[in-house]
């Protein structure tokens, strides 16, 4: 059997490095506040995942039908993301000494997260099992899975905010605002490919 620890590694840089809501997130918050707001995005797994761990393994050993649930989620995740575009496309040029809103970006990370099915997918199917497979042999293996799967999630997303904030003094002007209209129709394109998610959880759409 493969290392749990070495799982962990690959499994939580391959999450870290995927595009996605969360991901972007970071992004625009770095480029928006900085490299400390990013980086709370970053770590909002860390405020999220546990019930999610929680809710998988109840649904992995107790739930049979759990697609409706996900769909409900999701949409509602979907509306989330959609808000966060909107709120991107209304970004404008940032003056000296201008008064910006409040960052929120543990906020808004941990609710992206909480909020997208790709979480409860991820630990109902591969990492609750991994869990339950290395719990077998002893509690030393699943805290090894998720020391080696959170290190790099995180970590991965920490040292995306650190690259994008170091750049980040050359995006000023008009070319701050185009990257985060951009990145505004990243985020609209993965909240439909939430609702797609949802349509398909809830069956109204074919898989």
């Amino acid at each position: 059997m493969l290392s749990p620890l070495l799982v962990g590694i690959v499994l939580g840089l391959s999450a870290g490095i995927s595009p996605g809501p969360l991901l972007t997130l970071v992004i625009t918050q770095t480029l928006t506040y900085g490299i400390k707001e990013g980086m709370k995005v970053a770590v909002a797994p860390f405020a999220s995942d546990v019930p999610i761990i929680i809710v998988s393994l109840l649904i992995l050993n107790r739930l049979t039908n759990f697609k409706p649930l996900l769909g409900i989620i999701t949409v509602v995740g979907a509306i989330y993301v959609f808000y966060l575009a909107y709120e991107s496309l209304k970004t404008k040029p940032v003056l000296p000494g201008a008064t910006m809103a409040k960052a929120q970006s543990l906020q808004k990370g941990t609710l992206v997260n909480f909020l997208s099915p790709h979480p409860y997918l991820f630990w109902i199917s591969v990492g609750g099992p991994l869990v339950l497979k290395f719990n077998a042999k002893g509690m030393a293996g699943p805290i090894m899975f998720m020391v080696g799967f959170y290190l790099l999630l995180v970590g991965s997303k920490l040292g995306m905010a650190f690259l994008v904030g170091q750049s980040r003094r050359l995006l000023t002007g008009r070319r701050y605002v185009y990257i985060m209209r951009m990145l505004s129709c990243a985020l609209a394109l993965f909240a439909l490919f939430l609702l797609k998610d949802a349509a398909v959880f809830l069956e109204i759409w074919p898989a």
